[in-house]
């Protein structure tokens, strides 16, 4: 029993070094009702709070992630191997999220005048958010619906990867030091059987979900048992498209800082690079220039920019999807490897000669490789991508920007970015369709997503 009680907890360990960092005692079912308590009681506090209580603490949680953003991006680089400078961006990115909806979101909570006489659209929040987020972003990942969903007058109940707890419990002093209440933004730490609990919960009003297509499936049908809505973030395998009119330096930089950057372990990160036939080669070239040059090392060191993956297990399964690929056919042109020594690192990798079928076409890679595809002309690079049961974004790189705005109208994807890279940015919508999920995160689009779109008659006989 003591040996089952020593592991009964989330594991925070380095993956530069492989130590173990801090364990984080998994809560039983009697604490999870307390969690769940805490925040029914926070929501029914919180829904009445005015509006202009709920902007203040969003323009201080800015205030405090920016006073804290050395100790967050260190914390996020020993847990899960984020580069520091990077992780410095991300929680700065969070202050921006913060600043911009306590700026523009009370608009989007505003009664809406419909065309019926005395009729009107009210958006009223609709209780506790169960959120099971991943690893990758540890903080970005979080706030970016946990800004919007709070603003509309919801609670938020994170339940976070199990290996970066360190991350989750980070964010929770935060918002607390920011004002926010007790009971609307919760942090629980349990294990898969008391999370479906969870959800089955009436006091859960809906699910929010970024992760894999199975976990997304798992939850979904749960929540769909509960009749209850959630919204679903998951896998991509995103085509990055260059016609042979690109500017191919400024496509080659994008490229790598779309697929490498976090040790490409990045949703909408560029996947699979679809050429068209005249420039493949040229683009190759200069891909694996750029490639050779970036430093490897120490996620805490600032010149760092590809650090390791996460967890050992991942990266033994981008080895073997690697591996596969290879012996589907494809060629391997650099990379391949695990790097000696501790850690988990894993040598930045193109593949060449990808064909449709093979493991890296099909499956998503989750790590530091870029599969190289050929197309003939525009129309097959448009086949290409696709061919895929994902649709999460994709990117296009052309001189001719009416006909790239054109081709990226067929692209089956949340989003498409025309000479430039995977980002997200508070003023649009981000999500996916077919495998990559359904809904979608900021803008006001994500503001409503958790609202009860009310309509309201006035003396309608």
């Amino acid at each position: 029993m003591n040996q089952i009680a020593a592991i009964s907890a989330a594991i925070s360990r380095s993956p530069a070094t492989g130590q173990e960092l801090a364990r984080y005692p998994f809560q039983d079912a009697e604490q999870l009702e307390a969690v769940l308590a805490s925040a029914d009681r926070g929501f029914r506090q919180w829904r009445d709070t005015p509006l202009s209580e709920r902007v203040a603490v969003l323009r201080k949680m800015a205030e405090v992630l920016r006073a804290r953003v050395e100790p967050m991006a260190r914390m996020e680089a020993e847990e899960m191997g984020m580069p520091v400078s990077q992780a410095r961006g991300e929680i700065n990115k969070c202050a921006n999220l913060c600043e911009w909806y306590a700026e523009h979101g009370p608009a989007m909570l505003d009664d809406e005048p419909t065309s019926v006489e005395g009729a009107y659209i009210a958006y009223l929040p609709l209780g506790p958010v169960l959120a099971v987020m991943p690893w990758n972003f540890p903080t970005w990942q979080v706030m970016r619906g946990a800004v919007s969903i709070i603003l509309g007058g919801n609670t938020y109940v994170l339940k976070h990867a199990p290996n970066v707890m360190g991350c989750a419990y980070q964010l929770q002093q935060a918002w607390r030091d920011a004002g926010l209440p007790e009971g609307v933004f919760e942090v629980l730490n349990v294990e898969p059987p008391l999370v479906s609990k969870a959800i089955a919960d009436e006091r859960i009003a809906s699910i929010a979900v970024t992760g894999s297509v199975g976990a997304g499936a798992a939850i979904a049908s749960q929540a769909g048992a509960a009749l209850k809505k959630c919204v679903l973030e998951l896998g991509g395998s995103d085509p990055f498209i260059v016609l042979a009119d690109a500017d191919l330096d400024a496509a080659v930089k994008a490229a790598v800082a779309s697929r490498f950057s976090n040790c490409g372990q990045v949703c909408i990160a560029a996947k699979r690079m679809i050429l068209e036939a005249p420039i493949a080669e040229a683009f190759t070239e200069k891909l694996l220039a750029a490639v050779k040059a970036l430093k490897i090392g120490d996620p805490l060191a600032d010149d760092t920019f590809v650090g390791p993956m996460a967890r050992a297990d991942l990266r033994e399964e981008l080895h073997q999807q690697v591996q596969k690929t290879i012996a589907e056919g494809a060629t391997l042109l650099l990379g391949g490897h695990m790097l000696e020594g501790a850690g988990n690192y894993y040598a930045p990798t193109v593949l060449g000669n990808v064909q449709p079928g093979m493991t890296s076409y099909r499956q998503e890679i989750f790590g530091p490789v870029a599969s190289l595809i050929v197309a003939r002309d525009a129309e097959h690079a448009i086949e290409i991508a696709n061919d895929s049961e994902f649709g999460l974004a994709g990117a296009l790189w052309s001189a001719d920007r009416e006909k790239a705005k054109q081709l990226a109208r067929r692209i089956v994807s949340g989003g498409v970015f025309i000479n430039g890279f995977s980002a997200s940015d508070p003023r649009v919508p981000i999500g996916g369709v077919k495998k990559s999920g359904f809904g979608r995160e900021l803008s006001h689009f994500g503001v409503r997503e958790f609202l009860n779109a009310q309509t309201v008659w006035i003396d309608r006989r």
